[in-house]
């Protein structure tokens, strides 16, 4: 009993710090385009996104009921089996969101969760104790489809955008005030954000605490003290700040303007706010980075670096195998050396941390240089406040210009010249 209750301790710390690193992983998501375009400064944004992250942990629980009753059937497994299992998969988790996160690469926490834990379970139960149809239908076909979609609404949503001001076209701050919709539309992505991501630790946990007889089985909703905890961990990492992935999203997928942070930022806050009402585990960084790619296609004369898409896409292909990998190597060590196993495995997982964090400091990436032309003048798209000049302004320069080509003015300057 000793036993079961320290590996229930040390699996509630483990996903709590999973739930750090998917804060600090998944600030892009939301604020990389406001900082971006200048809407927010770069360390407003991250506070502002931390505080909605909170919020938002708290206005859904559908999500974690997915996690804690669905992928895994956990009814055919034993506690004593199952607990280091899920120990072992948030190894996984956690190992491919910190090497990702040292990419730069905005890959997805939620598939690397799931990765972790079917990897461990197949490896210590087998693949029979995986629901594959909950897999396929609430994880494979959203992550399909979402991306899809998010960037098609961003796409329309930027057509219209354009359209809808055309008639400022020839005025380089005519489009500003999309940068005021930008702050409501990025917090709306952060408070979505909450909704969904918090809820995936707070299922795990509850998970947990099923198993080890803590919790009834019939009672699926996470208890009160785990919604705190995972909703308090997930402001924190966002506070953090995934500066690394910022950059990424900020810039290195398109040149973003205004209107098209807005679109894409509504048009993820929208796709993310219906996934979690129908419980759907959502990739939020897979929606994120649909919606900058389609707003990148959107605007007549962007520039997609399909360079960059390419890297992403391949981290978004391997994150899910990848942690399964990780995830099942772990269950390995425990199905062969026990409690030793566990004790190794955590080990192993602090100098992972340790080493990738200490290689990350090698080239550091901060708020003050995670976007060069947003440290340098507080905005990335250089807004020329100079008007254009009035018809009288212009008249009055075309009869400068008229004066200064007479015959007597040319003989003047002629007559100055010598």
């Amino acid at each position: 009993m000793e036993t079961a209750a320290l590996i229930v301790v040390l699996v509630v710390v483990l996903a709590l710090f999973f739930d750090f690193t998917n804060g600090f992983h998944d600030t892009a998501n939301a604020m990389a385009t406001p900082i971006a375009t200048g809407a927010l400064k770069p360390k407003v944004a991250v506070l502002l996104a931390a505080g909605l992250n909170l919020v938002g942990a708290f206005l859904s629980t559908e999500v974690s009921k997915t996690i804690s009753h669905g992928i895994i059937r956990e009814d055919q497994i034993t506690p004593s089996e199952f607990l280091p299992l899920i120990f072992a998969g948030l190894i996984g988790a956690i190992t491919w969101n910190m090497l990702t996160w040292l990419l730069g690469l905005p890959s997805s926490s939620s598939h690397a969760l799931f990765g972790g834990l079917i990897g461990a379970t197949v490896v210590g139960v087998g693949v029979l104790a995986i629901d594959f149809g909950v897999v396929l239908s609430k994880v494979i076909l959203p992550a399909l489809i979402a991306p899809f979609t998010a960037g098609l609404i961003a796409f329309a949503v930027t057509k219209i955008a354009y359209a809808v001001t055309r008639r400022n076209d020839g005025r380089p701050d005519g489009r500003d005030g999309f940068r005021w919709g930008q702050i409501f539309s990025s917090s709306l992505v952060a408070l979505a954000h909450g909704t969904n991501d918090a809820q995936k630790t707070m299922g795990v946990i509850t998970l947990a605490l099923i198993m080890a007889g803590w919790q009834d089985p019939a009672r699926a909703d996470p208890q009160l003290w785990v919604i705190l905890a995972c909703a308090f961990t997930i402001a924190l990492g966002t506070y953090m700040g995934g500066w690394r992935i910022i950059r990424t999203l900020g810039k290195g997928l398109i040149d973003v303007k205004p209107a098209q942070g807005f679109s894409a930022e509504t048009s993820t806050a929208a796709t993310i706010l219906a996934s979690s009402a129908l419980g759907f585990a959502l990739s939020t960084t897979q929606v994120a980075s649909g919606s900058v790619i389609g707003s990148g296609l959107g605007r007549r004369g962007s520039t997609v670096r399909w360079r960059t898409v390419g890297r992403i896409t391949i981290g978004w292909l391997l994150t899910l195998p990848a942690a399964a990998l990780v995830g099942a190597a772990a269950a390995l060590l425990v199905a062969w050396l026990g409690n030793w196993g566990i004790f190794i495995d955590a080990v192993l997982a602090v100098v992972i941390v340790l080493a990738i964090f200490l290689r990350s400091r090698r080239d550091r990436v901060s708020a003050a240089n995670a976007m060069s032309e947003v440290a340098d003048s507080g905005r990335a798209v250089k807004v020329t406040r100079t008007p254009p000049p009035t018809r009288g302004q212009r008249r009055a320069a075309t009869e400068r210009q008229e004066r200064a080509d007479t015959p007597d003015a040319r003989a003047h300057d002629e007559e100055r010249n010598r």
